[in-house]
């Protein structure tokens, strides 16, 4: 589902070039749920950011759902975002005057009629739990709410990859376990799962746990101890 090989990113700060990847190969299966770990400056967000194609590698190739995004023009690009790559962040990015039913609405429009979008931003927000807050601004919204009304619009286009950026970093410890749970639901579901976070806790849960450091992978492999059930997070 993704390949990414002697992928490197590079930045010009000054005279210097600094880099924040370089010569990532990497495999990520389809239904895989990938933590990718690291400190704050380990390339994390700029390996979701390949993935995603937000941004584009200084050299290497990526493939991602079959298409090699590396020098992909703008539109396909678009298209390439909207129709295969769903995105979580972690400080949510609702808008403040649309409803929580409007808010995952606009993310099922790019992909279908109003009339249908309506009704599976209903349907998807009901399956997260919010079924009872569909006409809550996110004002009226605790941050665990609103954490679940983006992960609703992430499900609602139905894309085969979401990618999440420290997904539960600002939400208490319950909240953190139910969002776990609906992401760990979906890798089940075939959707193929990456997220991006410091916090060593989330990776026991994964299938795969990618730590990097200084923009290069320094490991790869199942959690240490085996993979554990999300009912064992402390």
């Amino acid at each position: 589902m993704v390949l990414l090989e002697g992928l490197s990113r590079r930045y010009q700060v000054g005279e210097n070039e600094v880099y924040a990847l370089r010569d990532i190969d990497l495999e990520i299966d389809q239904g895989e749920f990938a933590v990718v770990l690291g400190p704050s400056g380990s390339g994390k967000t700029t390996l979701l950011n390949m993935v995603s194609a937000l941004d584009s590698p200084t050299s290497g190739r990526a493939t991602v759902a079959g298409q090699e995004i590396t020098g992909m023009d703008r539109g396909d690009l678009f298209r390439f975002r909207r129709e295969v790559v769903s995105f979580i962040f972690q400080t949510f990015n609702l808008f403040p005057t649309l409803t929580a039913l409007e808010n995952v609405q606009c993310g099922g429009e790019i992909a279908g009629p109003a009339r249908e979008a309506r009704r599976r931003a209903a349907d998807v927000l009901g399956r997260v739990g919010l079924g009872d807050r569909l006409h809550h601004y996110p004002s009226e919204l605790s941050g665990g709410e609103q954490q679940r009304v983006a992960i609703a619009r992430a499900l609602v286009t139905e894309n085969p990859i979401i990618v999440a950026d420290e997904p539960t970093g600002d939400l208490d410890f319950r909240t953190g376990v139910q969002i776990l749970e609906l992401l760990e639901a979906q890798a089940v579901a075939g959707r193929t799962v990456v997220v991006v976070t410091h916090n060593r806790e989330i990776s026991r849960v994964a299938d795969r746990v990618i730590e990097l450091s200084s923009g290069r992978i320094a490991s790869d492999g199942p959690p240490a101890g085996g993979r554990a059930p999300i009912s064992d997070l402390h």
